[in-house]
């Protein structure tokens, strides 16, 4: 059974792949000649598009302070990235649009390693650290102390301009800015809008004159509604958009995306415990609020037609990487869309925002063939997507990363 990503049902076909595009889908049996090619038994599962990670932080692995990631040293961190790109791929995720690294360069590299086919991992959009203003999220100084974390500070339009060229000309394909605070963040809750216009807007515009995309967080109606009038192409959170907010979102539907990043929220607040966050204290933090107001507005802009990423903060202790594929389930179970809607965001839509919609998050004649293979139907159970052991093939630009068909199609006939 085919589920090609469009949000129609499944259908039985024959599919043929070659020069790593999808050439052929035959929905009567038989037409397509196997000659000279490898075959793969799909019967009794399902062939979807490769997923893709929409907020994704390849360098995060096990922190629970921000600060943590800044003490990781570069070149143990540049290993854990790598490690973090092939986990990522292992789970069925063939690209990943990121949402920010923790040093300028670490997915510059891993996503240059990749293209060589030297390293197993994703298609990426490599990002730029997130650059934020003094006190805002990802600033973890002191005073009488100096503290690293993922933020690359930067003050006015001058110190703006310089840090966005920067992160552009060591190679970054998406520029990150932290328009509002964080209830996490020791200083700048999440109601405050912290950033600028001025520094928003020099920021865009920067990274528009280099070609590059640029990803904001934004937590306060204020920040959202700045996001959207300077030009951001992904806007992440949201949870608190008012009214005007969310017209503001709807007036741009077919230029943004969105992404509730949902998981870190869930997973502070259910999960949270072994790494010092109980649940008393994720509500005193805010996550139920976010929770229940990301609800609100995620139903609000699904009806409106706002086009909304998987991806929810995973690389943190209580999101751990290889778990991303969650998010699925929790856009359903959280946020109130259907499974097929939940995986369009997963896949369709993710091709869109890789820029590649015409070509990429489709099971479609002439795609790129990034294909998963999953022992079971994922629209009558998500949470399948979630486990490795799954997932029976995964395919890449037309090559077998991973093919398990022929044991599964042997039990199957067992059984």
């Amino acid at each position: 059974m085919i589920w090609d990503g469009t949000g129609a049902d499944a259908f039985p076909a024959d599919l043929l792949v070659e020069n790593g595009r999808i050439s052929s889908i035959a929905r009567t049996p038989g037409q397509l000649s196997g000659e000279g090619a490898a075959t793969v038994e799909c019967r009794g599962m399902t062939l979807m598009p490769g997923l893709v990670e929409g907020h994704a932080h390849i360098s995060f692995g096990g922190a629970i302070k921000d600060s943590d990631l800044g003490l990781i040293p570069p070149e143990e961190h540049l290993l854990l990235t790598m490690r973090n790109a092939k986990t990522l791929l292992d789970h069925g995720f063939t690209s990943a649009y990121s949402a920010a690294t923790s040093k300028l360069r670490l997915d510059i590299v891993i996503r240059n390693e990749i293209n060589a086919g030297r390293l197993p991992g994703p298609r990426m959009r490599a990002g730029s650290p997130e650059i934020t203003v003094t006190g805002g999220l990802g600033d973890e100084r002191q005073q009488h102390m100096y503290h690293e974390s993922f933020g690359m500070i930067a003050d006015g339009v001058e110190e703006i301009t310089k840090a966005v060229r920067l992160c552009c000309r060591e190679g970054a394909d998406n520029i990150k800015i932290n328009i509002s605070g964080d209830d996490l963040s020791p200083a700048a809750h999440g109601g405050l809008t912290v950033m600028s216009e001025a520094e928003v807007m020099t920021a865009v515009s920067v990274a528009r004159d280099f070609g590059k995309k640029i990803n904001c967080h934004a937590r306060a109606a204020g920040s959202v509604k700045r996001a959207v009038k300077c030009g951001v192409d992904v806007i992440y959170h949201c949870e608190s958009a008012d009214e005007e907010a969310l017209d503001a979102l709807e007036s741009a539907k077919h230029r943004i995306f969105v992404g509730p990043a949902i998981g870190i929220i869930y997973g502070t607040l259910y999960e949270g415990e072994p790494f010092g966050f109980t649940h008393e204290m994720a509500v005193k933090f805010g996550m139920q609020r976010i929770l229940d107001d990301s609800r609100k507005v995620y139903t609000e802009l699904r009806k409106r037609g706002v086009r909304a990423l998987i991806g929810g903060d995973y690389g943190f202790a209580q999101t751990p990487q290889g778990t991303n594929a969650r998010d699925l389930k929790h856009f359903v179970d959280l946020l109130g869309y259907s499974p097929s809607e939940a995986l369009q965001c997963g896949t369709r839509l993710g091709g869109q925002v890789m820029g590649l919609g015409d070509e990429l998050g489709m099971v479609k004649e002439g795609f790129i063939a990034d294909l998963l293979l999953v022992n079971g139907d994922p629209l009558k159970d998500l949470d399948m997507m979630v486990h490795e052991k799954n997932l029976v093939v995964i395919m890449k630009d037309g090559e077998l990363y991973k093919d398990q068909s022929a044991p599964v199609a042997a039990q199957r006939q067992a059984a």
